[in-house]
């Protein structure tokens, strides 16, 4: 079924993508998508923004639309690289959106990530919560040890998702939305700069800062 999600605020806000939504295919819900933003606060503008299984690319160009420096796209699907090339036109951000077109698996083995602080957004199909589970967590675990310090790492599931071996499980903030939740995790100078700062503090403190 074809159906267009639309960008809800910044320089984009209004546009609309249109994609093709199945079982494999669900984009983001708006209201996942306004609190995802809200928590990270002023943490987007100017920093290097991933959404990794971008699907739509909607988490992504959202970001961009509030002021992220660049996003980059990691998708493997064709038929969803083909939508993602056209809105990247339309919405003329060509020179700040990179589309990486590969398996997610295999793009982390070989990424080097930047030696500043990013924002990376991780929405996995559903299916690879049952059928490539060790992969999604050897994934984050990856993630989590080649971040920069002070970066922001999000998982999108669902509610019963199996995050019974998500590493560093005690360092993840879980939020949920209906039945989306969305976990944060920071890798931080938290332990340096407080014993007791957690992700929630941190990215509060990013909120206020917007205010």
């Amino acid at each position: 079924m074809r159906t267009q999600v639309r960008i809800v605020a910044g320089t984009l806000r209004g546009r609309k993508l249109t994609c093709t939504v199945d079982s494999n295919l669900r984009p983001t819900p708006q209201m996942v998508r306004e609190a995802f933003f809200s928590i990270l606060g002023n943490a987007i503008p100017e920093r290097p923004f991933f959404d990794v299984f971008a699907g739509t690319g909607v988490v992504g160009l959202e970001a961009i639309s509030r002021g992220a420096r660049s996003a980059l796209l990691v998708e493997r699907d064709f038929r969803l690289i083909a939508d993602l090339e056209k809105h990247i036109r339309e919405f003329r951000v060509g020179d700040k959106v990179q589309i990486a077109r590969t398996d997610v698996y295999r793009w982390i083995e070989r990424w080097r990530p930047p030696t500043e602080p990013v924002n990376v957004f991780l929405s996995p199909p559903f299916v690879d919560f049952e059928s490539r589970l060790d992969a999604l967590m050897n994934l984050v675990a990856t993630l989590q040890e080649k971040l920069a310090d002070e970066s922001v790492l999000v998982l999108q599931s669902e509610h019963d998702a199996p995050l019974h071996n998500l590493p560093r499980a005690e360092e993840w903030e879980d939020r949920r939305y209906g039945r989306n939740h969305l976990l944060i995790w920071v890798k931080g100078e938290a332990s340096q700069a407080s014993e007791t700062a957690t992700p929630e503090s941190l990215v509060n403190e990013t909120s206020e800062e917007e205010e």
